[in-house]
């Protein structure tokens, strides 16, 4: 019995140990904008933050107008902030270019940075950030994938490129965060 006992608890520390050990929250960090202005992440305490890298030449593409809808709907609770990046080799365009293809063709209107890595050693400390503290989940795979911050500051939920912005999925954890 007693080995049980300890056998239970040296289990429960291993695994425990696994859990985030947040030093810094989502606030912490700042993207320079596509325009040029600073992101602050922390001027968007109190609200659900969805970071999402894009791309213009990806088959997920279109969901930038299911993107801007959710930013139109839930503006108030809620933003989106697109990351663009030519890691998976789907964005060649300049920031000026990427900026006139999202107004020109989804009209977006959502916080954007300028172009940047998501992955690998040059990744953003953002992008580093959320990998140390959620773990695999929160590393984009290709174009498109969405990291939910919580109202928390901490990472919510991912969600893979192919989960569309409209998806019930995606939906329920945004609102599961708004009213937390």
């Amino acid at each position: 019995m007693i080995k049980k006992i300890i056998f239970s608890i040296m289990l429960f520390s291993f695994f425990s140990s696994l859990s985030a050990n947040y030093h810094k929250l989502a606030y912490d960090f700042n993207f320079k904008g596509i325009d040029g202005k600073k992101i602050n992440l922390k001027d968007y305490e109190n609200k659900v933050i969805v970071v999402v890298n894009v791309a213009s030449r990806c088959g997920y593409t279109p969901q930038y107008e299911g993107l801007q809808s959710l930013w139109t709907d839930y503006k108030k609770d809620l933003v989106i902030i697109g990351v663009p990046t030519n890691n998976f080799k789907q964005e060649p365009k300049d920031n000026a270019a990427i900026k006139e293809f999202c107004e020109t063709n989804f009209n977006i209107s959502f916080p954007m940075t300028e172009k940047m890595d998501v992955i690998g050693s040059n990744a953003h400390p953002f992008y580093k950030w959320a990998k140390k503290n959620y773990g695999i989940g929160a590393i984009p795979k290709w174009n498109f994938h969405k990291i939910i911050i919580g109202k928390n500051g901490k990472v919510a939920d991912t969600f893979a490129s192919f989960t569309k912005p409209s998806s019930k999925k995606f939906l329920t954890s945004i609102n599961k965060e708004i009213k937390s």
